[in-house]
């Protein structure tokens, strides 16, 4: 990416700081093989500087409008205002429209004509153009997404019942685990949330809106008339449970889609990204008078790893009995029990105390009165699993407090406590090859020092997110978790009993072998699974 010089990019780069010397004279020699290249993508290509700061550098010295351009940033139908075939051309991509102003996005104003075919464009259609630069990687991923995971297979001027049909059969064929369709002041916005991350797939005119949700509270059993809160269920795709929320907001009411496979083969500890450790996997679960508690926040996977201890656990001898909202997957062999609006967790734990269990999966621990009974039920000769919402394994001692469970009762019941992140994993098809660098080398090391781990850099080689058809063009496909894993050993239980502080409780867990979930990722980094871009967005280490 480009535009007029006003100084040497290179030189104004070293001298602000965001890159080496050694950085430009790699970046230069690599520009002699690929002549076409401009240097501020060939720096962002090759990792040599952090994006955000390198694209704000170049801002400053061309004079330009920056934004570090995603999918997430257009605001508007862009097949409206650009045909594809110019945006690809131009590499221009219009974002956002605020009275009578059009931002368009370039990754090279140097070409002046592309600029002025596209400002004329807009003028055509009586906006006045406001120009912005970014990555020209970041363009092509966003024109490549707006073109593979867009309205190829959703037609926009049928009716309300063919356009719900087309958005939720689409969503199936692409994957997606989430259907976000949401009125917006001139149109409905669909956008599907593919491995965690949400993708723009449809502006559908305003018009429809009235017919897409009389269609969507027609078949997922809502009331037509009322405008609240509400949750229903779409039950006629065979192979899918699907779970409707609706919210109004102010341009009409926003629906979101839940998508749960019928049948699925449920996954092994390992396969989801638990060490293979199984040492560490008997300690974890062959466990009885007890509770084990998952704990991430909301849409991180805790769900489906209580299904994989389940299916890890379940033998014929053993009476196993879940307690969800809602019941995700169905288990052939297991007694299964769904929430509704006349049961609580509560209510339904205490009933299911007297049904014989030998094992009781509760779906959430969510207020003090399930925190209760669950700990009973683990003191009375059974064995619970559970989920609570935190940010990591030590954190679970400190969310019990805070629902009335006495120390005695955590220490004398809780014996492990797991949290987990979900991450994506590198698209095996259009990963790309390279050496860290010197600064990822450092952060890796220094993680290491940090937690006791010594990481082995030596010919170390990672991936970068290239993108390609199979993977909608964002470089990943498909998730794995990492984890960490707190067995409640008696040191830790006698500081629980002494109301230690979290920060105690951590010291000693440390000196017991505890790893926090970054170790892990860290070594999925070092397998080429996953990236460190990916990881520090989830965990924000750097």
């Amino acid at each position: 990416m480009a535009t007029n010089q006003r100084q040497p990019l290179g030189i104004e780069l070293v001298r602000r700081g965001i890159v080496k010397q050694e950085d430009i004279t790699e970046a230069l020699e690599y520009q002699a093989t690929h002549p076409k290249e401009k240097l501020g993508d060939i720096l962002n290509e090759l990792r040599l500087a952090e994006p955000r700061k390198l694209l704000n550098a170049m801002g400053e010295v061309f004079g330009e409008k920056v934004i570090y351009l995603t999918d997430a940033d257009i605001t508007i139908d862009i097949s409206k205002y650009i045909s594809l075939d110019i945006a690809r051309e131009a590499r221009a991509v219009p974002f956002e429209v605020d009275n009578g102003t059009i931002k368009v996005c370039f990754a090279d104003v140097s070409n002046k004509g592309q600029v002025e075919t596209v400002r004329l464009l807009m003028l055509n259609k009586g906006l006045v153009m406001e120009r912005y630069i970014t990555f020209k990687t970041n363009i092509d991923k966003v024109l490549s997404a707006i073109s593979s995971v867009s309205t190829e297979r959703i037609d926009t001027d049928a009716t309300g019942t063919t356009i719900v049909d087309n958005i939720i059969r689409t969503a199936m064929a692409k994957r997606a685990s989430d259907i976000h369709i949401e009125p917006m002041e001139d149109s409905v916005r669909v956008r599907y949330r593919i491995d965690g991350e949400l993708y723009t797939v449809a502006k559908i005119d305003k018009d429809k809106q009235s017919q897409i949700i009389g269609r969507l509270k027609a078949i997922s059993n809502m009331h037509q008339e009322k405008q609240e809160p509400q949750d229903g269920r779409i039950i006629m795709y065979p192979n899918y449970n699907i779970r409707v929320s609706s919210q109004k907001n102010i341009h009409g009411e926003k629906f979101v889609l839940r998508l749960l496979k019928k049948d699925i083969d449920i996954k092994s500890l390992v396969e989801l990204g638990y060490p293979e450790d199984q040492k560490l996997l008997k300690d974890a679960f062959d466990k009885r008078n007890s509770i084990t508690v998952i704990a991430a926040p909301t849409g991180e996977g805790k769900t489906t790893t209580l299904y994989s201890v389940i299916n890890y656990l379940d033998r014929p001898e053993i009476n196993i009995t879940t307690i969800e909202d809602p019941v995700e997957i169905r288990i052939p062999g297991l007694n299964q029990i769904e929430i509704d609006n006349k049961t609580t967790f509560a209510g339904s734990l205490r009933t299911v105390l007297r049904q014989d269990p030998d094992i009781i999966l509760v779906g959430e621990i969510r207020d003090p009165e399930t925190a209760e009974i669950a700990m009973q039920a683990g003191q009375t000769g059974h064995y619970v699993l559970s989920t609570i919402h935190t940010i990591n394994a030590i954190e679970v001692v400190s969310r019990l407090r805070k629902m009335d469970v006495s120390n005695y009762d955590i220490s004398s019941t809780l014996a492990t406590s797991i949290s987990q992140r979900l991450i994506r994993k590198l698209c095996p098809h259009c990963r790309r090859e390279r050496e860290f660098t010197e600064e990822e080398k450092k952060i890796i090391q220094s993680i290491g020092q940090r937690y006791g781990v010594e990481f082995d850099l030596t010919n170390a080689k990672t991936y970068d997110a290239v993108g390609c058809d199979k993977c909608n063009n964002s470089g990943y496909f498909d998730r794995i978790a990492i984890f960490e894993t707190l067995l409640i050993t008696d040191p830790i239980k006698e500081l629980i009993i002494k109301d230690a502080s979290t920060l105690e409780i951590r010291e000693e867990a440390y000196k017991e072998g505890y790893k926090p979930m970054i170790v892990e990722g860290i070594r999925k980094v070092l397998s080429g699974i996953t990236t460190l871009e990916e990881l520090n967005s989830k965990l924000l280490f750097y």
